[in-house]
């Protein structure tokens, strides 16, 4: 099934070529006056200088290939200089949403040949909790995730685990000091480490600040660190057994957290997985002659031609041997393209990792790592701030735990759904959790990614304005609509008829419900969930347009009334695909 936009456009065009124009010409878009007509075409003014000809005469000679056609459009006029103002056929709309409800996916075709995708999001470090800086990543990642998947593509999402780095020596040197008896610090020991892990997940959050303070204070403390990491690196017995169970209990926390955001991963990767890569990927680094030494340090050169500032020489190795965060990322980039041959590779992450990413991509295709037809992108995410500007923090001005943001937000929220007598306090408590996910998913998705937002729970949680509650309204308004109708003896919404618009309003939420493809289109090229969240949101803003605007329950008139039973089915399931893709679903009532 076409684009709505495509198939207008495609009548447009064929009128140019019958007047002698270039069909190229004809291109349509929605107007910017939508006061004057519905959508416009420009093309006569631009054919007017290769043509010599007034755009206003080849305006007329278009419209005159259009005058008497029946199809598409209901009225072309021709207004100076030479715009084609066009106003649509309402059997035509009504025919095209007629096809959109009768396919699963509203007419929007997979790709004859899906690529394969890599996703890198989430990136937390293990031993630590999740907090608010890690809810972006994870957010915007599922969104992406679930928007290239509902193209029809085919992606594999990673989490990429920071589980390898001093962190892990910091936490194994202060675990030795308060439990020095533990069997996994016993070099003689041979039998089989415990099953249970010698500390909680409260534990292990103590633990990691206090070594890192520590760290920074005690030059022998932190030497300690750096020999545990090399240990464990090496292959230390006990400590390979210690740092699984370090893994274990963190990685066991993170999915609460992340299935309460409804997050998920198919690969539990971290950086520890391509450790044995490294050694390899660096002796072929110096042979192809990539990589030389620089003060000690292995270096790869990145320069290009192009570039208009200093670009610093991606890092391989410190002077010490030790790898890095480059190094691990080019050996994962090395293992992905091994396992997967993937057409494209995404990685989101803060935005201020952009010259890493530039140094890492750039070092890769120069080392021959990932080949050139492997897409590398990077999108980087600005920082959620707090009502005075800054990254958001607690009341005390320490970083807030995700879980303690999530908690928050279901309070506040459950404090509003709670209100409504009707709704017993165990629904209650699901919806709440369900409209606050809402608030706290499209709070976020509704932003460009790139740019800086603030957290404003008040507004976040409103349901009226661009919120996920206020989309979520829609919703249940739309499910009420249509549950009264059934048990007042209607027929299955299926059934129902749809029919040409009586009104602006309801022509307006066709326009909206027919434009779907096109939306999602976009959000996939751009790779951008807020193109979703716009387009539910000017959706609910028409469909809420019409709903007063209309008696839907109250007309007597049964074909009418089938007409816009079906326009609201089709709005609903519309809507709630497109919640779904931004990962969030409604309730059955607020």
């Amino acid at each position: 099934m076409q684009k709505f936009i495509d198939l207008i456009s495609q009548e447009m065009e064929e009128a140019f070529e019958a007047a002698g124009y270039d069909p190229a010409l004809g291109k349509v878009t929605v107007s910017n006056r939508p006061d004057l007509c519905e959508y416009q075409c420009n093309g006569a003014m631009a054919g007017a200088k290769r043509y010599h000809k007034a755009p206003f005469m080849i305006a007329g000679d278009v419209a005159a290939k259009l005058a008497g056609r029946q199809g598409v459009f209901q009225s072309v006029e021709v207004v100076k200089p030479g715009f084609l103002n066009l106003t649509i056929s309402e059997s035509f709309l009504r025919n095209y949403l007629a096809e959109m409800a009768e396919d699963e996916r509203f007419g929007m075709p997979l790709p004859e040949k899906p690529s394969r995708i890599v996703m890198d999001y989430g990136g937390p470090n293990v031993a630590k909790p999740l907090h608010v800086g890690h809810l972006r990543s994870a957010v915007i990642g599922e969104a992406i995730k679930r928007i290239v998947r509902y193209h029809g593509e085919e992606v594999i999402g990673d989490i990429h685990l920071g589980d390898w780095g001093l962190q892990m020596g910091l936490v194994i040197t202060e675990l030795k000091k308060r439990c020095p008896d533990l069997p996994y610090f016993d070099p003689d020991f041979a039998g089989d480490y415990p099953e249970e892990a010698p500390f909680t997940v409260g534990e292990l959050e103590e633990i990691y600040p206090y070594a890192s303070k520590k760290s920074k204070e005690d030059p022998d403390y932190y030497a300690e660190a750096m020999d545990a990491t090399h240990r464990l690196q090496t292959g230390d017995r006990g400590f390979r057994a210690l740092w699984e169970k370090i893994i274990q209990v963190s990685v066991a926390d993170m999915k609460k957290n992340y299935e309460r955001l409804k997050v998920s991963f198919d690969l539990w990767n971290g950086e520890s997985t391509v450790n044995d890569i490294i050694p390899g990927m660096v002796e072929e680094m110096k042979a192809g002659g990539f990589a030389r030494e620089s003060s000690g340090a292995l270096v790869v050169d990145v320069t290009e031609a192009s570039d208009k500032k200093e670009m610093p020489p991606c890092i391989i190795l410190k002077s010490d041997g030790a790898a890095l965060y480059t190094t691990t990322d080019l050996a994962t980039l090395k293992d992905r393209e091994a396992r997967f041959h993937p057409d494209r590779i995404i990685y989101i992450t803060d935005k201020r990792q952009e010259l890493h990413f530039t140094q890492v991509f750039r070092a890769a295709r120069k080392c021959g790592i990932v080949p050139d037809t492997t897409d590398l992108v990077h999108i980087g995410f600005g920082t959620m701030n707090g009502r005075d500007g800054k990254p958001f923090k607690t009341r005390d001005g320490g970083v807030m735990r995700l879980q303690k943001l999530i908690e928050d937000i279901n309070e506040e929220m459950m404090g509003k759904i709670a209100s409504n007598p009707e709704i017993p306090a165990e629904e209650a408590a699901e919806t709440a959790s369900r409209v606050a996910l809402a608030a706290l998913k499209y709070g976020d998705l509704s932003n460009q990614a790139a740019k800086d937002y603030i957290f404003d729970m008040e507004r976040f949680t409103s349901f009226e304005g661009d919120t996920g509650p206020y989309i979520l309204y829609t919703i249940v308004r739309i499910k009420s609509i249509l549950n009264r109708y059934a048990a007042e003896g209607g027929k299955e919404a299926s059934a129902c008829r749809f029919r040409e618009p009586e009104s602006r309003q309801e022509k307006d939420l066709m326009f909206g419900l027919a434009s779907f493809q096109a939306e999602m289109d976009a959000a996939f090229e751009e790779l951008a969930p807020d193109r979703v969240c716009k387009y539910i949101y000017q959706l609910s803003n028409d469909f809420n347009s019409f709903y007063h605007h209309t008696r839907i329950l109250a007309e007597e008139d049964r074909d009418r009334k089938e007409g816009w039973i079906a326009l609201l089915a089709l709005t609903c399931s519309v809507l709630e695909t497109c919640i779904d893709v931004l990962g969030f679903e409604s309730p059955e009532r607020m």
